[in-house]
């Protein structure tokens, strides 16, 4: 009897063992495919994945410290205790919420504030999406600035001649600062405002950066003939969009250890007068006043492109093309945003969890379009078609597809266990939208 105790406690440890490291796989690959962006699902709870969450319950003996888990079986136990390993291996403890107990059930200080200033459903949807718009809007003009800048005429660095593809400054800056604003800093910034981060990332950072645009000058080499070309700028530009956010990375923490190291400093005092006014948007009034404050500065952004527009419409040109793009960005931003609500759930019971689908989807469907629309461009050739296919290529399939939360997902592959899920993520998305364009732009031609 003893020993089949004990083959039976054997058994048991490494199914035990099995299951764990099955939820740790599942949790490792949901949280490197929600490494860009989750979503409206922000909106609705804590970023973590349910499998990462730490959920114990605490009985009066809190304040000594002890944590007392209802029930003495002791498999319950082990899978309490390896939760609470987990979230304390990926939160450092400074950061550990204290557990409060509210009507019987178990939550946390952090968990308790967030239930304070919950904004009613469709006021929250409407200043998420406000914030998304007018940070989509601005990144579309920064991203107009930068292909001015560094192309022909000023620093003729870029051309659409060649492997340096003009949207290559905007993808290098947007995947730098996502280092700082959607990796290193983002849950400080969430801290003050989950919108803010939200706005940041999603709607400023990957509407400043293109993959649509980068497809499509790549596609058009290729048919031109210049295939050397075209695979050369596909693997610089992923290579240096890629060392743009270890970059930024890098230096987002070498910044941010000397702001600790400020702050530590023998004789500092506990903060200057700005550390101690309260930035966060933590009651009902503050967000509020912000969503009024965005919704302002959307109708102006809103209203000067339109009236700009009218004006430059009849001319043709860039400027009716910026002010076109700038009207219609922000449409692209939304679809982004819901689609990346298919991060991390993967396909059927959670099958390929590891790849962000929201994103795949996002990115591959716009280089489709753009390659469609150029066809429509070329054949129907006026000026105003060339305004308004110019327009939704540059505003609103700029901000559908990204780099920057593309760029995002690739490091946190490549800084994961399975380093060559970040390899094939890749490889996918560029050849699934190669390959679809180049069917879509070269249809017509060989119809002809």
């Amino acid at each position: 009897m003893e020993r089949m105790s004990s083959w039976g406690s054997a058994v048991s440890r490494v199914s035990l063992s099995v299951s764990q490291k099955v939820d740790d796989d599942d949790a490792e690959s949901e949280r490197v495919s929600e490494a860009g962006d989750i979503g409206d699902r922000a909106l609705h709870g804590p970023r973590h994945s349910e499998s990462s969450s730490l959920r114990l319950s605490l009985d009066s003996t809190q304040e000594s410290g002890v944590v007392c888990i209802p029930g003495d079986h002791e498999l319950h136990l082990q899978q309490n205790l390896a939760s609470l390993n987990y979230v304390y291996s990926v939160t450092p403890l400074e950061q550990f919420p204290t557990p409060v107990s509210i009507s019987g059930e178990v939550l946390y200080q952090d968990k308790k504030q967030e239930l304070d200033m919950k904004l009613p459903k469709l006021l929250d949807y409407v200043s998420c999406l406000t914030q998304l718009a007018v940070f989509g809007v601005l990144g579309v003009l920064t991203r107009y600035l930068l292909e001015k800048l560094f192309g022909p005429g000023v620093g003729d660095v870029t051309s659409n001649q060649s492997i340096l593809y003009p949207d290559l400054p905007s993808n290098m800056v947007g995947s730098f600062l996502m280092g700082w604003f959607g990796v290193v800093f983002k849950a400080d910034i969430s801290r003050v405002s989950e919108h803010l981060a939200i706005g940041l990332t999603t709607g400023y950072l990957g509407s400043l950066t293109t993959f649509s645009g980068w497809n499509q000058k790549m596609l058009e080499l290729g048919i031109a003939g210049h295939w050397l070309l075209s695979v050369l700028g596909i693997l610089i530009g992923l290579f240096l969009v890629a060392f743009s956010i270890i970059f930024g990375v890098e230096t987002a923490k070498g910044f941010k250890w000397f702001l600790n190291w400020l702050n530590t400093r023998p004789g500092t005092g506990s903060g200057n007068c700005i550390s101690k006014v309260n930035w966060k948007v933590d009651s009902f009034i503050r967000h509020l006043v912000v969503t009024v404050v965005f919704l302002a500065m959307l109708g102006l952004l809103w209203g000067g492109a339109s009236v700009l527009e009218r004006d430059e419409f009849k001319h043709g040109g860039n400027a009716a093309q910026l002010w076109f793009a700038c009207i219609v960005g922000p449409l692209g931003v939304w679809i982004r945003w819901f689609l990346a609500r298919l991060n991390g759930g993967g396909i059927g019971a959670g099958w390929l969890k590891w790849l962000p689908f929201g994103t795949l989807i996002a990115n591959v469907s716009a280089a489709c379009v753009m390659a469609a629309l150029a066809t429509v461009k070329k054949s129907v050739n006026t000026t105003n078609c060339d305004t308004i296919v110019t327009g939704i290529q540059f505003g609103l399939l700029g901000c559908l597809s990204t780099v920057s939360t593309f760029a995002a997902e690739f490091n946190a592959m490549r800084e994961s266990v399975y380093t060559w899920r970040a390899y094939a993520y890749a490889m996918v998305t560029i050849c699934l939208s190669l390959c679809l364009g180049i069917l879509i732009y070269c249809t017509p031609l060989w119809r002809m």
